[in-house]
């Protein structure tokens, strides 16, 4: 016992002495796991990340007596069981499901990686994530240099597992990586150059691959082919006002429910007047509300709408229709069988129709989507498309949790991308037949709102990868 309590003394002098290396790993589990969560940790050893994740019900266990008592006794609102992370028994008498399962470096100490991931499905939800976090062997010369010459505390013979063996288990044990992510290129603070270094050059493209540490997060793969789900469709709206009945006529009927829901934005022509004409026209047929805008700008309109919705789906419909109404039921079908959590529609996979985009917003978006795919660690080719859908409880989550990114948004789409991305929701995008407008003439201007999504990359760049 006395050397179990000289190794866990050992331990805290060497965590001491690599503090810095501790509080970029921490900090950056705090970005990936909010505060307020359901979170197991498999092999929580002291319980300090644990604790640094503030969870509203915290499970931790470890098969270390000693290493147990020391955590109660630094964290008593935290749980610990002492027992195996890899015995059926021990995760069978855990009170379960958890937003959240952590597994941190003591993956490579299991020796059934993919049969201990597959029990962990009795402690998830759906909507559960697991976030494992471990070292790249990239560094295996260099951290066994450092055990050599003292700078490392010497560590047990553990298993090679690469980010692509990662994958691959994941696989097998029916969980899917949503993102990955490398930090850390100087474990050091070396007089604050390590801290600045991590912060804004390791996630750097390219030189991310030669960080430290890697981070994934990944979900359980469960599909509901039987699941109903009713459906808000939100329009928001301005000087559209020839648009408004062709969305009704054009609407195809899908979902359990469906509401319609007209976010008007102060249009200089009668758009409101024939959003309330078209309501009360269709009243008996179709489920349709009329809301008029207070602020600007169409992130403004969204969020006025989905506050309104009431449906399990919440999906944005542009009032140009070039985005044709008769493509939702597909987008939905995505929502309701779990293939993902978030859609966003994407116009540049399918031949456009002549003058539905000018060459240069083309070339725009192609750069752009570039940028924001790598910002937010998913395929996305079209960001500015304006179909977006998503389950009603997840943006509620990101509506309370949108103090992070703050209003930054007068799109509207960047606003749920970012927040979706922060979320850890699976993203997909659907492609969609871009048509050209019938009525009236694009909102958007190429100069102005191009440099709008330039200080909105950069923005993206400090809340989602100089953590």
């Amino acid at each position: 016992m006395q050397e179990i309590e000289a190794s866990l003394d050992e331990q805290e002098s060497w965590r001491k002495f690599n503090a810095a290396y501790h509080e970029d790993d921490f900090k950056f589990m705090r970005f990936l796991i909010p505060p307020g969560k359901r979170v197991l940790e498999l092999g929580c050893g002291t319980g300090d990340l644990l604790a640094a994740l503030q969870p509203s019900y915290g499970v931790g266990i470890d098969f270390g007596p000693q290493t147990l008592e020391r955590a109660r006794a630094r964290h008593p609102q935290l749980d610990f069981l002492l027992g195996d992370a890899e015995d059926p028994e021990t995760l069978k008498s855990i009170q379960g499901p958890f937003d959240y399962i952590v597994i941190a470096d003591t993956i490579g100490m299991f020796e059934d990686i993919d049969g201990t991931l597959r029990l962990i499905h009795q402690l998830c939800e759906p909507s559960t994530r697991i976030v494992i976090s471990y070292y790249s062997h990239l560094w295996e010369p260099i951290l066994m240099t450092a055990e050599a010459i003292g700078l490392r505390r010497k560590q047990p013979k553990i298993n090679y597992i690469a980010n692509a063996d990662f994958l691959n288990l994941m696989d097998l044990a029916d969980f899917e990586v949503i993102s990955a992510e490398q930090r850390q290129l100087l474990p050091q603070r070396w007089l604050g150059l390590g801290p600045l270094i991590n912060r804004y050059v390791a996630p750097l493209p390219g030189i991310r691959k030669l960080c430290l540490r890697s981070y994934l997060v990944g979900r359980p793969v469960r599909q509901f082919p039987d699941r109903k789900l009713s459906v808000s469709v939100v329009i928001p709206c301005r000087n559209e006002r020839g648009n408004i009945e062709s969305a009704i006529t054009r609407m195809p009927r899908f979902g359990s429910e469906l509401e319609i829901i007209f976010v008007e934005g102060n249009s200089s022509d009668d758009t409101f007047t024939e959003c309330e004409r078209v309501r009360d026209a269709y009243r008996g047929q179709w489920d349709i509300k009329v809301m008029k805008q207070d602020g600007k700008g169409k992130g403004d309109a969204v969020r006025k709408g989905f506050a309104a919705a009431s449906k399990d789906v919440l999906m944005i419909l542009d009032a140009d229709l070039t985005m044709p109404p008769e493509a939702l039921p597909k987008y939905h079908a995505v929502i309701e069988s779990g293939k993902a959590e978030f859609v966003n529609g994407t116009r540049l996979v399918y031949p456009m129709e002549q003058e539905a985009m000018r060459p240069l917003n083309f070339i725009a978006n192609r750069c752009f989507a570039y940028l924001f795919s790598y910002l937010v660690n998913t395929r996305l080719t079209d960001t500015l498309c304006g179909t977006k859908v998503l389950l009603r409880r997840d943006y509620e989550v990101l509506a309370r949790e949108r103090s992070y990114f703050g209003n930054f948004d007068p799109f509207g789409d960047f606003d749920l991308i970012f927040g979706a991305a922060k979320q850890n929701l699976k993203i997909i995008e659907t492609p969609i037949h871009y048509k050209a407008r019938t009525f009236g003439e694009t909102q958007i201007s190429r100069f102005r709102d191009g440099w709008l999504l330039l200080k909105m990359v950069w923005f993206a760049y400090r809340k989602l990868k100089a953590v």
